[in-house]
């Protein structure tokens, strides 16, 4: 087994913004009622850019001199929206930032795919010669949005996050890396996306699901870890709701100050917001060397996971 660090996150915004009173007209509610109901008060729509070119800028963010390029043996992305399934976002990024050579893949695990992402660069780390790997988030959902849903059109938004993290050799203080990830049984029906439709969701059925086997899933990882959430100084979660992290705080007994969102100026970006949260923690000097944080993810699949990990 093998320590790794985060080297650092980028992060690329369409310049197009998107405020909730123009929703507000377009869908006849009243001013205010999506903040209220969501915690929400801007998101992002891609015009120009391809969910391609929003994952490479993302990484360009991140990766910004040659020697930053050095040793990436691995480049894996995460996303629900892709409009191509050959070649991968992930080859586009190798491509378009000359990254060879590398083993690049794709994955589709909802919105808590970046989760996926992120165990599985830890283990290739740990069972092959990967020096450093990318993990991308990225989701481009104003195309597949119905924008006179309300359920949908008032939380959706159009991002890309990136991770880099690279191995380090265990010398005296092996850093705590634990994770806990599964897909939930007999929940595949209440968020869908099918190639060519719109993305649809049971509201009612989405909260019922991420505010139990979230807390569910973060316990069994207290347990595994022998440790309580007194020792956590971060929940980084996927930013669904400000009203489901609220209600995931409140069952898991803790300040709302643990549990970190920005989810009030980003939107919901699907497999895109845990790096993007990382990305703005991480500017803001929330995250320091030592840090023990929880990464969760949940959403479509129905797929729920979590890491403990030290940073």
């Amino acid at each position: 087994m093998s320590n790794i660090r985060i080297v650092g996150n980028g992060i690329y915004f369409p310049e197009k913004q998107i405020e909730n009173n123009e929703l507000e007209k377009i869908l006849n509610l009243e001013n205010g009622y999506i903040e209220k109901r969501t915690g929400i008060k801007n998101r992002y729509y891609a015009i120009d850019e391809t969910i391609q070119d929003m994952a490479v800028e993302a990484v360009k963010i991140l990766i910004s001199s040659e020697e930053d390029k050095q040793d990436i043996d691995l480049i894996i992305a995460a996303t629900t929206s892709t409009d191509m399934l050959m070649p991968g976002i992930s080859n586009y990024v190798q491509k378009k930032l000359n990254l060879f050579p590398c083993i690049c893949f794709d994955i589709l695990a909802g919105c808590g795919g970046y989760i996926n992402a992120f165990d599985i660069a830890k283990t290739y780390i740990d069972s092959r010669n990967i020096k450093r790997a990318l993990i991308i988030g990225v989701d481009k959902l104003s195309e597949i949005v119905d924008k006179k849903d309300i359920g949908t059109a008032v939380v959706l938004s159009d991002g890309a996050g990136a991770t880099l993290i690279e191995k380090e050799e265990i010398t005296t203080h092996p850093k705590m890396y634990i994770s806990n990830i599964k897909a939930e049984e007999d929940k595949n029906n209440i968020l869908i996306y099918r190639y060519g439709q719109n993305v649809y969701m049971n509201g009612k059925e989405v909260y019922k699901y991420a505010v139990t086997k979230t807390v569910e899933n973060i316990n069994e990882l207290l347990e595994k870890a022998n440790i309580s959430l007194h020792d956590v100084k971060y929940i980084v979660a996927h930013q669904s709701n400000l009203k489901i992290m609220k209600a995931i705080a409140s069952r898991l007994h803790i300040q709302m100050e643990k549990m970190y969102t920005n989810i009030q100026e980003r939107g919901n970006t699907f497999c895109a917001s845990i790096p993007i949260a990382l990305y703005d923690m991480q500017k803001s000097g929330l995250l320091r060397t030592g840090d023990k944080i929880i990464l969760l993810g949940y959403g479509g699949g129905l797929n729920t996971g979590s890491i403990l990990m030290e940073i």
